[in-house]
């Protein structure tokens, strides 16, 4: 096997509480991730010359802050110096969105190369890695939807209802560090259960800020309140509604402004990413 072709899903916030800070000023917070069957797709194509290449990517990012690339350098130490690879993408997800994004992708590269370079990390050791890339990336390594705390990374994975997200993506990047810093961020939330989650006693402490910060993602949830119940999904941009049906989902999604940039997914509690490379 020299080349591999696989997912890179995206994930939602479905609450987000911040329950306080550590000494280092990382953020403690509560959520759940949701994975979805919608995402990135990241081809991996063995090299033997011991090179790593992003062959095609997001343009807008260059090759080395990238996270595929930095996943990749993290695994090197891993595996003989002759193994290399050369790295495609095909971007789907809008940057910025709180959809997770570059972790996942991140994700999907340290999983991808711990089989196409016969690594034999675990999943806990691709986790422990990833987890230097982003508080994210340990959920779409381990591969279920999962309830998080500690700042994203102490994972306990939990089935759900796998219902169908409407999500909507408006022409508008937060500044996630700026966000995080806002003096009116709550930040002082008392921790739950996950039946208080189940009740629906809960929020994303980000909203009410991206809102009053960008009126292009107020207006979407003005628009998608009167026949939906709408969310934002990590510190933003991105906006979601939960439907019973793909059905349901679509029919609203048809209702929405032409220009507007929309998906509709399936939340899944265990990752494509997972799901494909059981079948490899």
């Amino acid at each position: 096997m020299t080349t591999l072709i696989l997912p890179a899903p995206a994930k939602l916030n479905l609450f987000l509480h911040i329950t306080g800070r550590r000494s280092d000023g990382y953020h403690l917070l509560q959520t759940i991730f949701q994975l979805l069957d919608y995402g990135d797709s990241i081809q991996l194509t063995l090299r033997h010359d011991g090179v790593v290449r992003r062959v095609a990517g997001n343009e807008s990012v260059s090759e080395h802050t990238d996270l595929m690339v930095r996943a990749a350098q993290l695994l090197k130490p891993f595996t003989p110096a002759s193994s290399g690879v050369e790295m495609a993408i095909n971007k789907v997800l809008p940057m910025g969105g709180g959809l997770g994004g570059g972790s996942s992708n991140a994700a999907t590269v340290l999983v991808g190369l711990n089989q196409l370079w016969q690594c034999g990390l675990s999943t806990k050791q691709l986790a422990e890695l990833g987890l230097k890339l982003g508080a994210d990336v340990p959920v779409f390594v381990e591969g279920h939807t999962a309830w998080a705390e500690g700042v994203g990374e102490v994972l306990s994975p939990i089935d759900l209802p796998e219902r169908w997200y409407l999500v909507v993506a408006p022409e508008a990047q937060v500044a996630t560090r700026e966000i995080f810093l806002h003096p009116d961020l709550t930040r002082n939330c008392e921790p739950i259960k996950m039946a208080t989650f189940l009740n629906g006693a809960t929020q994303n402490v980000f909203e009410s800020l991206v809102r009053k910060q960008h009126s292009n993602i107020n207006q979407v949830f003005e628009v998608l309140n009167n026949c939906a119940k709408p969310r934002l999904t990590g510190s933003g941009a991105c906006v979601f509604a939960e439907f019973d049906t793909k059905n349901a989902a679509t029919q609203i999604q048809q209702k929405l402004p032409k220009s507007w940039k929309t998906f509709v997914a399936k939340g899944v509690n265990q990752s494509p990413l997972v799901t494909q490379l059981k079948l490899n």
